[in-house]
């Protein structure tokens, strides 16, 4: 409540003349029915008018913070976290990510308390938005490159934000659709199903003979893929494909595509290949959003499968970028192993090591050595990446090599060294 009226009260200070509307939307966890009651008497309370639209990923949200011509976008969900956890996101006017000194500004209003708040007529009312998922539907399959008729697909709803509208908006598009974990109950969100345990969807694949499975996170903000066989199809090579096709299509701006430094190397050298360039980010989807804006580029994403479409959206919208993989296939005819085939994935060793200080681990000469060494070692046919934690004391020690068994031993020796520095 606190967070909600901050940022309603931030918005007025912008533009004292204008009374703020917001959109609140949330994922189908238990806790965000008390959260979004929480959040609308915080942006009431502070002046601001609420239009309500319910369960939806939160791409839709953003979406729709545009499409009402919003100043305020909240979405109450913690994405891929299993049900005890929730988070509030907010969106600022254009459905866009608020910038760090407005973050830093609402923070700061956070801590101030709320003052003085108006009363009477002044207050923010509050009404459902019935038409939210109509305009949701009708945004994706404009943008939409061709019909999906004769494409069967089995979609992991993750029993979260998308359990209908995505199966919903597939089947508007014309491919046959086979749902799983499409039963929301409040609790059973992320649940052994979704982008996050994929063992469900690969069954499902196999065993209705479908040309595909998608998987959606609980918020429905990336999605991962299974090919035909049951093979995993992440990340990297979801954004692959997407950027071959836009490359195809003349759509791909300046032939470039970002990606984090935790792409594959596979994929780099699958882009080159392909003559497509990649500028590389911090992991993080506000880095590739960033760094897209910056740069007025159209297409980037993570491994995650959190990709972005600028012309289309302005943040990862899983649903989009099933919609673009799917269409690959149906305008070319192959099939997803074909075009995911694209990039050789180079075997890959994450080890998190427990450390006293990770922001010391920069500094430490035996770790820079030791890197070093590695690198020489393993030459063109790999990479390391050492990466402190956002959240905890770890370092994040990556090896790719070109096999296994020759990244779990680069890995291992590196993470020894880490420990000890």
């Amino acid at each position: 409540m606190a967070v909600a009226g901050a940022a309603a009260r931030v918005l007025v200070a912008h533009d004292a003349s204008h009374r703020p509307v917001a959109v609140v939307g949330r994922d189908p966890r238990a806790s965000g029915e008390m959260l979004e009651a929480a959040v609308v008497a915080g942006l009431a309370s502070a002046g601001a008018d609420i239009r309500l639209v319910g369960v939806l990923p939160t791409p839709a949200v953003a979406f729709l913070t545009a499409s009402y011509g919003a100043d305020l976008g909240v979405v109450l969900s913690a994405s891929h976290n299993p049900m005890p956890d929730n988070g509030v996101k907010l969106f600022g006017g254009g459905g866009h990510k608020l910038p760090d000194d407005i973050e830093t500004e609402i923070e700061a209003a956070v801590a101030r308390g709320p003052g003085t708040r108006p009363t009477g007529a002044l207050i923010g009312r509050l009404r459902a938005a019935d038409d939210a998922v109509e305009r949701y539907g009708a945004h994706l399959l404009g943008a939409q490159p061709t019909r999906l008729d004769g494409l069967h697909v089995v979609v992991d709803c993750a029993n979260g934000a998308a359990w209908w509208v995505a199966p919903e908006i597939y089947r508007g598009a014309g491919a046959q659709v086979t749902t799983i974990a499409a039963e929301p109950d409040g609790l059973n969100i992320n649940d052994g199903v979704g982008s996050t345990h994929l063992e469900g969807l690969v069954e499902a694949v196999r065993r209705t003979g479908a040309d595909l499975g998608i998987a959606h996170d609980g918020d429905a903000d990336r999605c991962l893929a299974v090919d035909a066989s049951g093979t995993v199809v992440d990340g990297d090579q979801l954004l692959a494909i997407c950027a071959v096709a836009m490359r195809d299509a003349g759509t791909l701006k300046d032939n470039t595509v970002v990606a984090t430094v935790m792409s594959n190397l596979g994929f780099h050298h699958a882009m080159r290949a392909a003559g497509i360039a990649v500028l590389t980010t911090a992991v993080g989807d506000r880095y590739v959003l960033e760094a897209l804006r910056a740069k007025d580029l159209s297409l980037g994403g993570e491994q995650s499968g959190h990709i972005v479409f600028t012309a289309a959206a302005t943040t990862g919208d899983g649903l989009l970028t099933a919609l673009h993989v799917m269409a690959r296939m149906a305008t070319t005819g192959a099939s997803l192993a074909d075009l995911a085939g694209v990039v050789q994935r180079l075997p890959q060793t994450l080890i998190n090591v427990r450390v006293a200080n990770r922001d010391a681990i920069a500094s430490s000469p035996a770790v820079a050595d030791a890197v070093d060494a590695a690198e020489a070692e393993l030459g063109d046919t790999g990479r390391v990446l050492l990466r402190p934690s956002g959240t905890e004391q770890l370092v994040r020690v990556m090896v790719e090599a070109s096999t296994q068994d020759h990244a779990d031993a680069v890995a291992d020796r590196l993470a020894k060294v880490v420990s000890g520095a």
